[in-house]
This record gives C-alpha cells, structure tokens and sequence, in this order.
C-alpha cells in the first residue's frame, strides 16, 4: 500500500515539511542547479527553500552544457554563481557595492539572478567540472564569518559547520540585496532560518523515535 503523500510538498503526511515554509518575496530571482540524487532525498533543504521564496526555480541534472532551461536563464540574466572557487569574489559588503557598479556596464540593463548548486561538496565539485557554462560565470562565495556559522545538523558534511543550501542562498540573497554598506540586515530572510531550525529538530525527532 503507497503511502499518503502532501499534495503540496510531496512528502509522506508524518514527514510533510509544509509548516516550516515561510513565503518570501526576494528581488533576486534563484536558480538551484540540483544534483539528481538529491531529488528525494528526505534530509534535503531545496524543497523547503523553493516553497519559500517566491522567485526560484528548480533545474535537475549533472552535465549543464547542453541544458536548455539554463541557456534560457542565462539569455534572460545576469547571472552570479554561488560557489566557492579559487576565482570566487568573496561577497563582504565592500566587495557586493564595488560587484554592482562593475556589473552594471557588462549586464546591459537584465536583472541579477542567483544561481547555486545542489549537491554534497563532491557532487556540486563534479557539477561544477563538467559544466564550462558555469565555470565562465561570475563568481561569489560568502565570507568565513557567516560559512562556517551553520545549523546543518542532520546530515553529515565534508566540512565542520558547512551550509545547507538553504543557509547558504538566503544569507547570499540578503547580502546581495543590500543596496547600501550600512543597510545590511536579514531581516527578510530570518523567519526562514528560524524555520529551519524547527525543520533540523522535526527531522532529528525521527532518528531519536528510531533508537527507543
């Protein structure tokens, strides 16, 4: 007998992730780029992220080369590539001021959009490395400071204190949205982080039910 799925989140009713959304309306459209082996699973944070901010969009795949839904964005945007690179512009307030006035020659007159990966660090690695579209994108990653401060705790990670992606977007949507050094604040995106921390003890809730 199948299993009673939420028609909106798609997960089994005990699972369903629908209460820890928080819709928000963000100025920076995103674009998650996810891996297929993250598609179903149960501890992935895109499903809660896409069902929370009004401007995202989900592509699946690997291999982006030949992708059309990617071409199609990068015909519409000016597109910035969340990932932390040897060439990747740290993006401190100084650095997303200065980001803005040398893009705004280049990008002639389209909107900014966010794109991330979706992946362990070896799967969005090899994401990365096969997809030339995306190593010749701009670039940008976030500082130590904010990196290294996550509340990922129900999955285990190459990296001590890694982001979700949901960590990761939300803190990049506000800082590149900041329209001045003195403005920074993430307000818009902290209910979504709070939720996502109510989401890490709902699904930490299950492993502690399986070991009584």
């Amino acid at each position: 007998m199948s299993r009673l799925l939420c028609s909106h989140c798609q997960r089994p009713i005990k699972a369903c992730i629908c209460a820890f959304t928080s819709i928000i309306d963000n100025t920076i459209p995103v674009v998650i780029l996810q891996h297929p082996k993250e598609v179903n699973h149960s501890k992935g944070t895109v499903t809660l992220l896409a069902k929370s901010l009004k401007n995202c969009q989900i592509i699946v795949g690997e291999n982006f080369n030949d992708n059309i839904e990617l071409a199609q964005v990068l015909n519409q945007y000016h597109t910035l590539l969340l990932y932390p690179s040897e060439q990747a512009e740290i993006l401190s307030l100084t650095a997303v001021s200065k980001l803005k006035e040398k893009e705004k020659e280049k990008n002639n007159g389209r909107e900014t959009c966010l794109i991330i990966l979706d992946g362990t660090w070896k799967k969005a690695y090899k994401m990365f490395m096969l997809s030339k579209k995306l190593q010749a994108l701009p670039q940008i990653c976030l500082p130590e400071t904010i990196a290294n401060n996550g509340q990922y705790l129900i999955r285990k990670v190459a990296k001590n204190n890694a982001l979700s992606s949901l960590e990761a977007c939300c803190y990049a949507l506000a800082l590149l949205e900041t329209s001045q050094e003195n403005d920074f604040t993430m307000q818009r995106y902290q209910p979504l982080l709070n939720k996502f921390a109510q989401f890490n003890q709902f699904q930490l809730s299950f492993k502690q039910n399986q070991h009584r």
